[in-house]
């Protein structure tokens, strides 16, 4: 047999087994103490904790591994007599080695008896754990830190949820934004701070599903304080997963944005505010445009037909022209309303108290209503004084009594009153400068406009009327007159729930008064002496007519269509009484151009301007025109007669 040869195995003994495991253990230090406490046996894994080799240490007292404040405190004969009176004693502390350095380590301490119950001595156990202590600290320091930094963010509600939404920590942001103490919400469901719509539409459980499948959810939305004010939220909420997947809870992060919310919502205010200006101006200078263009032709027309009445005795033809002549005067209070729009009509302002002028036009406004209405009158108790053409003034009113008449076919209340307001910078106004304004709302009970109708209301020829019950041209003059003056309008509408039109007009101490433009005159008898008049106009039948006019006053006429050949016409021609001249003409040179150069070359010769817009609306492009005649297309013969008569009498002083 190939054993045969081998030397029998010598058994081991319990005791030498038990001693040969112990003195293998490395991490641990492991020793016994005789029941004095004094050192009786020592292992490797003491050897590498304490750094005592087993003959320095054997026969020593243990006490000397504490610390001199432990061994002050008489903490080694505590923890032998712990270890007596309850079988064990088990603790963490800081302990010494051979080289003075302090270790943390976990100790216990077990005491050995025989079989009949003699104290033998104390079994001791000692881990250095100096590591894993240092981790925990850096941990508990971590933690620490994170929550005092939890703590001091002020501008986040940042709190804990358990699974089921109850809140268990606090921050002082949530304190600061929410309005709670901690005491006071601890413990509680955090749907307490949504509003009742949310809750009954049951968002909050929504909010903790969507965070426990898809890990998050975020939204913005209304909040309510422990005051029951409410404030706009932004949210988020993160799911808490421990490391096998266990649902934890639910971290919470609250911010309020209400201001953020305001300032974006008054932002999209302007911008909707600026575009609708922009688009109104557009459509004003387009209008200005055609009425500029219609007031020429309509200068041909009327100015032809005035000639025929003075050369005409058939009754039968007489008629004819007066039918013609009334519905060239229809034209021409169109184009009025088309510059009334494109806010370049002539104004006369004046300070007047809108509550007297409204008192004193209200019998026609009343007529103006059918008998279901109820119109009433809320007008400020002190005086509205501000800035306006009357005429005007009144003329929007009526018109919008009419819209608002025209919206209650079965009756309602019609109501106009008066405030003074103040309108600052952060008003919601794009066109307003900051200042004191007379506000006057028209409000009425009747069918109300939809969104779509609403932003459309103002332009010209726009209206929901059937045809032949209106021009659309009502809200655009009302726009147009209030504008030139310097205010805005603002309208508010619902459908079902009526319509508020308010006029801002500028209060008499915070507006700069308009110049006045002249108007038609009552037809004069033809000044007595003639002259010569160099008319300049580049429309030829406008040209043609207006010959015709001065011919009819027995002046010699020299033409031109433009101002290069008025000027050639100046330099050869030293007898010219008047300069007639459009305004707005080609080749880059303009009607206020030319009578400027005139007056240099020949201050004797009087100038009268022609145009279809007004002179504040010249005066922005050219500057002040006082120093010149002006008179407004379509002008009448009578009118031109007159301005004839004011230039050669001032040509006579």
């Amino acid at each position: 047999m190939q054993n045969q040869n081998k030397p029998p195995l010598r058994p081991i003994s319990h005791e030498l087994s038990f001693q040969l495991l112990v003195d293998s253990v490395h991490d641990y230090a492991i020793y016994m103490l005789n029941p004095d406490g004094y050192i009786s046996s020592w292992n490797r894994g003491a050897e590498r904790v304490k750094g005592y080799t087993a003959d320095e240490i054997i026969g020593q007292h243990f006490s000397r591994f504490y610390t001199p404040e432990e061994q002050a405190a008489g903490e080694p004969a505590r923890a032998l007599q712990c270890a007596l009176d309850e079988g064990k004693y088990e603790r963490e502390g800081w302990r010494v080695r051979k080289d003075g350095a302090r270790i943390w380590v976990s100790v216990m301490i077990d005491p050995i008896r025989d079989k009949s119950g003699q104290l033998l001595g104390f079994a001791k156990v000692t881990r250095d754990i100096t590591e894993r202590r240092a981790m925990q600290e850096a941990l508990r320091e971590s933690e620490q830190r994170f929550r005092l930094l939890v703590q001091g963010v002020t501008d986040y509600a940042l709190y804990m949820l358990n699974p089921e939404g109850i809140i268990s920590n606090w921050n002082t942001g949530a304190e600061r934004i929410k309005g709670y103490r901690a005491d006071e919400v601890l413990g509680s469901h955090f749907s307490r701070f949504y509003i009742d719509e949310d809750r009954q539409r049951g968002l909050p459980a929504h909010a903790l599903h969507v965070a426990t499948t898809e890990g998050r959810f975020e939204n913005e939305g209304w909040r309510v304080r422990k005051d029951g004010t409410h404030f706009w939220a932004h949210v988020v909420i993160d799911a808490i997963h421990a490391e096998d997947g266990e649902l934890l809870g639910f971290a919470k992060i609250t911010r309020d944005i209400t201001e953020r919310r305001q300032a974006a919502e008054a932002l999209e205010q302007t911008r909707a505010s600026l575009a609708q200006a922009q688009k109104m101006e557009a459509i004003g200078q387009l209008t200005g445009g055609v009425a500029h263009d219609f007031n020429n032709l309509l200068t041909v027309i009327v100015n032809s037909l005035d000639l025929l009445a003075i050369k005409l005795n058939d009754p039968v033809a007489i008629r004819c022209l007066s039918n013609a002549q009334r519905a060239a005067g229809r034209g021409a209070e169109l184009t009025r309303q088309l510059l009334a729009f494109a806010r370049r009509q002539p104004l006369r302002p004046g300070a007047h108290d809108l509550n007297m002028l409204i008192a004193g036009f209200e019998p026609i406004l009343r007529r103006a209503c059918h008998e279901l209405i109820v119109f009433a009158l809320h007008l400020a108790p002190e005086p509205a004084m501000a800035h306006v053409d009357a005429r005007l003034f009144e003329g929007a009113l009526l018109n919008l009594v009419i819209n608002a008449r025209d919206a209650m076919p079965d009756g309602g209340l019609l109501s106009i009153s008066t405030e003074c307001v103040s309108v600052d910078e952060s008003s919601r106004f794009v066109s307003l400068q900051p200042g004191t304004y007379v506000k006057v709302s028209i409000l009425d009970h009747g069918t109300g406009m939809p969104a779509e109708v609403l932003r459309r209301a103002m332009e010209p020829f726009f209206t929901t009327k059937e045809i032949g019950k209106g021009t659309g041209l009502g809200l655009s003059q009302v726009y147009g007159f209030v504008t030139q003056s310097g205010g805005d309008v603002v309208i508010h509408s619902e459908v079902g729930k009526g319509t508020t039109v308010e006029l801002y007009l500028p209060a008499a101490d915070a507006a700069s008064l308009l110049q006045s433009s002249s108007a038609a005159s009552p037809a004069v008898t033809p000044v007595p002496s003639a002259g010569k008049v160099l008319v300049v106009e580049d429309e030829s039948d406008v040209l043609e007519v207006s010959v015709e006019i001065f011919h009819s006053m027995g002046y010699d006429v020299i033409t031109a269509t433009n101002g290069l050949e008025a000027i050639d016409v100046l330099k050869h021609t030293r007898d010219i009484d008047v300069l007639f001249t459009d305004v707005v003409m080609p080749k880059g040179m303009s009607g206020v151009d030319l009578a400027r150069f005139t007056r240099k070359l020949c201050p004797q010769i009087k100038v009268i301007l022609a145009s279809g817009y007004p002179i504040p609306a010249l005066a922005e492009e050219h500057g002040a025109l006082d120093e010149f005649l002006f008179v407004s297309k379509p002008y009448r013969w009578g009118e031109l007669m007159e301005k004839m008569r004011d230039a050669m009498r001032k040509s006579v002083h």
